[in-house]
């Protein structure tokens, strides 16, 4: 279920605005540990895929993942088992998850500058906890969704819709920030301004041809040029 705390509200009779962030290659250096417990899984179950092609697809949901990769004519009952042997991979890379440079920092100024913030995530509900606690930002985080929040994940836009409903913002006062082709097509599918990053490893131009409204390497990055981002305007519109 969607988690919220004390949301912000505007004081100046405007609407609330907020700003969603992907988590897995947005804020937390994640993609490749993720690519390489789909690599291992696969193979547990006689599927060699190359691991560049699983990461490109990183960012969906696993259902959808697998559903992308294997062979249409598999045997669907092992997809469950795949799934979960990807969960286990990945929960042993717990330990060394570590968040991008400026990431904490980045949560901090958009929730000190007034904005409500959502980490928009389609994890696992145990993942996304730990990923959590990895950034040590709660106090900036107003809302957070998991994979339980959403009856289809990314690219529909469902995990969007439940961070925006958690945080009492509409789309045309949000921007989304995340790593993957998917955020910015779940993005496009409400009207949201996507913002892409490529600390998860995909190309600024591959972002920017998927839709993106700008790209930047990191948080650190977006950090150091906020008042010229899509979310610096989304804060100063208006004002």
């Amino acid at each position: 279920m969607a988690t919220a705390g004390a949301t912000p509200s505007a004081s100046n009779g405007t609407s609330r605005r907020g700003v969603l962030f992907d988590v897995d290659g947005t804020l937390i250096d994640s993609s490749y540990f993720h690519t390489i417990s789909w690599w291992g899984a696969f193979r547990q179950f006689g599927y060699d895929i190359p691991m560049a092609s699983i990461h490109y697809y990183v960012g969906m949901g696993g259902a959808r993942l697998v559903d992308s990769l294997l062979p249409p004519d598999r045997d669907r009952g092992d997809d469950e088992d795949i799934m979960a042997s990807h969960g286990a991979l990945y929960a042993s890379r717990w330990p060394s998850l570590r968040p991008f440079a400026g990431a904490g920092e980045l949560l901090a100024h958009c929730h000190e500058a007034g904005l409500a913030v959502a980490l928009a995530s389609s994890a696992r509900e145990k993942d996304l906890e730990v990923m959590k606690d990895v950034l040590g930002a709660g106090g900036s985080i107003d809302a957070a969704t998991s994979s339980k929040d959403a009856k289809e994940s990314k690219p529909a836009p469902d995990i969007l819709a439940a961070a925006l409903e958690a945080l009492g913002v509409q789309p045309a006062d949000a921007v989304f920030v995340g790593d993957a082709v998917w955020d910015v097509m779940a993005a496009a599918a409400l009207g949201i301004p996507a913002v892409g990053v490529t600390c998860g490893g995909i190309s600024a131009n591959v972002l920017k041809d998927a839709g993106a409204v700008e790209v930047y390497e990191g948080p650190a990055d977006l950090l150091r040029n906020f008042d010229g981002s899509a979310i610096g305007k989304l804060l100063n519109r208006g004002s």
